[in-house]
């Protein structure tokens, strides 16, 4: 069971004691990302995350590693569309140490000019990084191209143009703005003592209120996108609306995407790769957000092969559809979610992960048993009634990355 407490500026404090381990996993979860950017701001909230590992008022960007890595601690972040994350996790003796170096690092980093010139080239280097990955700019294309006009559209990274006008003030101006009560959840979870927990109310009881993030919808707009790149393989993705991040159905549609495309045994797998052999690898996925989502189905093959595998999942989907699925395909599904779930929670770092994501995107933290009730809850005709809803190809999108046809050869071969 976990323990919850709200501040008085409307920081949450979750907090999980997991039995028989000796580690500590700390998380603070910012209800900012790229969506809540303004045009010019684009690329705010991955710049920060960087700028904070960059030197405090007490510590150097090295002081801060020599000290993580002094008590054997891992320390990182990561920066997404709905929000930011740091966390750390070590032994719970030096619980307090970690506590102090990432709370130095959100409340007194420095922002300093020379720094922020040093980071922005290597922001920019990433951006080059992702660009020269063909699955990433097919599935950065899409976004673009579906959710276009929307700050959703927009990259995580930012822009050489939008990173070139930012300032050390400007982007702490930003995290004044945004790093506010109401939307910072602080996760802890595996060994700990109440005193570690009391620090944490102190440390954060200090930060100013504030309300959480407010975001304009966005909707989903059928699109095909492609795009010229001299490499071997064209990249395809093929994508349908999905569901928000708090739909009831998402775990009905998890073991959809799993029986459809999870792995080895699943239906687009054994036709396209094993029975066909168009391509080496196929599989969906699912990516969404508060008010809307998206559902994939990528592969990456010859151009040769393209056409052939483009109508195999056709196919397959629409199968897939109209006939529903059988009970052993969904037991299978199942019991493969449910050993990841409990396994993955023997992990303080999932435990923590769970916490600070259930409470800061969902606002309620599914626990073990939860999970566990809402897998067993999903029927094989509530996965053919989602399917039936969500798989239609008259609202489909394309996104393709190589040595690619026209987007009317695509849009002939789905239609």
């Amino acid at each position: 069971m976990y323990e919850k407490i709200t501040l008085p500026n409307g920081v949450r404090i979750l907090t999980e004691e997991v039995p028989g381990v000796r580690s500590a996993a700390l998380g603070i979860w910012v209800g900012t990302g790229s969506r809540h950017e303004k045009p010019e701001e684009n690329g705010s909230a991955h710049f920060i995350e960087h700028m904070l590992f960059k030197g405090t008022q007490r510590r150097s960007a090295y002081q801060l590693a020599e000290e993580m890595d002094a008590i054997g601690g891992q320390m990182n972040a990561f920066t997404t569309k709905e929000c930011t994350c740091f966390h750390g996790r070590v032994l719970d003796t030096h619980l307090p140490e970690c506590t102090d170096i990432l709370c130095d690092m959100l409340f007194a980093s420095r922002f300093d000019e020379e720094d922020i010139a040093t980071e922005r080239g290597v922001i920019l280097e990433e951006i080059g990084m992702y660009n020269d990955n063909p699955e990433d700019l097919c599935s950065e294309r899409m976004a673009a191209a579906v959710y276009q006009g929307s700050s959703l559209a927009r990259p995580i990274l930012g822009r050489a143009e939008t990173l070139d006008q930012m300032t050390g003030e400007g982007l702490m101006a930003y995290m004044n703005q945004h790093y506010c009560g109401e939307n910072i959840v602080v996760s802890l979870a595996g060994r700990f003592r109440p005193e570690d927990v009391e620090t944490l109310k102190a440390r954060f009881g200090a930060r100013a209120g504030g309300g959480a993030e407010q975001v304009t919808g966005t909707v989903y707009t059928p699109s095909f996108t492609v795009q010229e790149k001299p490499i071997e393989q064209n990249h395809l993705l093929l994508a349908f609306p999905g569901l928000s991040i708090g739909d009831d159905r998402r775990f009905t549609l998890q073991l959809l995407s799993s029986i459809l495309g999870g792995g080895m045994s699943s239906r687009l797998w054994q036709q396209v790769r094993e029975q066909r052999g168009l391509c080496y690898s196929v599989y969906t996925y699912g990516s969404s957000h508060m008010e809307t989502g998206l559902f994939h189905v990528y592969t990456a093959l010859s151009h040769e092969m393209e056409g052939d595998a483009i109508v195999t999942m056709k196919d397959v989907i629409r199968t897939f559809v109209d006939g529903g699925v059988s009970q052993l395909e969904l037991d299978r599904a199942r019991e493969q979610s449910k050993a990841n779930v409990l396994m993955g929670l023997e992990s303080t770092q999932a435990h923590m992960s769970n916490l600070g994501r259930g409470e800061l995107l969902h606002g309620t933290v599914v626990e073990a048993d939860g999970l566990i009730a809402a897998y067993n809850a999903v029927t094989t005709e509530g996965i053919q009634k989602l399917a039936q809803e969500l798989l239609d190809f008259n609202r489909s999108s394309f996104s393709a990355v190589g040595k690619v046809a026209q987007q009317e050869r695509y849009r002939e071969l789905l239609s």
